[in-house]
């Protein structure tokens, strides 16, 4: 399927690898310009060579903790001073899943904050100043990476309150008729289990890869974590103009892990 989004400019915020990185090299297979932010200087040139390898198109690597306000105001400036717009963005960046304490009132309102700054608070940075730019060009693709986490209970409440807000922020741009009938979509899509070396469930494979094994067998439905080419095709559609009429949707890539509908 030809998804038209050859020459798009596409950015994606955590996209030095797992999940972001997929998603880059996806778009980047159709044609996209892509500029991709993470902390780590060293995963962001192997993923700048990983990208370029699928098409002649601009990537820009772009350093930023998005802890940093500043920061991120500097990544945007980055993108519009090269581009002078921008037509895509996935805020994929997130996490904080594991952090703090399993007892609730031991872990201290600082986990809170930065676990919400990191995942929601950082989906509001970056969407809100690239929405002007998609309404004068009368089109646009916002995409944010939730979790099953965010539509259902039984973790970490500040995780699964960061991941909902971020649904509940697509939800409610997307109700907006001025950027619906601008041609700006804005939709989530939740994951499930997924198996991403150097994090958790690629960490606990290392751990006990036996133990793992028979875990996940168990737990899971399919018998298996999903792939992070697995959410970024789902998010590769999202982005096209065959999926202009999803819009304030949060799609579940799981597997049937979760419960809910």
């Amino acid at each position: 399927m030809n998804l038209e989004l050859d020459g798009k400019y596409a950015l994606v915020t955590g996209g030095s690898h797992g999940i972001g990185l997929a998603i880059a090299i996806a778009l980047a297979k159709e044609g996209c310009n892509i500029a991709i932010c993470s902390r780590d200087n060293k995963r962001l040139s192997k993923a700048k060579d990983e990208i370029s390898s699928h098409n002649k198109k601009t990537v820009l690597a772009l350093q930023c903790d998005v802890l940093i306000k500043e920061n991120i105001q500097q990544t945007i400036s980055s993108v519009i001073n090269s581009w002078g717009t921008l037509h895509i963005l996935i805020n994929n960046v997130g996490g904080g899943g594991r952090w703090g304490n399993r007892v609730f009132e031991e872990t201290i309102e600082e986990v809170w904050q930065e676990v919400y700054d990191k995942n929601a608070g950082a989906a509001i940075r970056f969407t809100m100043p690239f929405i002007p730019f998609m309404k004068k060009q009368k089109w646009g693709r916002v995409v944010t990476i939730s979790s099953i986490c965010g539509r259902e209970g039984g973790g970490r409440p500040w995780f699964h309150m960061a991941k909902s807000a971020e649904i509940s922020l697509m939800k409610n741009l997307a109700m907006n008729r001025d950027y619906a009938r601008a041609g700006i979509t804005f939709n989530s899509v939740a994951p499930g289990g997924i198996m991403i070396t150097d994090t958790g469930y690629g960490e606990e494979f290392e751990k006990n890869p036996h133990e793992f094994k028979k875990k996940i067998d168990s737990d899971f439905t399919m018998g298996r974590l999903g792939t992070p080419e697995e959410v970024a095709s789902v998010v590769a559609f999202l982005c096209s103009r065959q999926a202009s009429f999803i819009n304030g949707a949060c799609i579940v890539v799981d597997g049937a892990e979760s419960r809910g509908y």
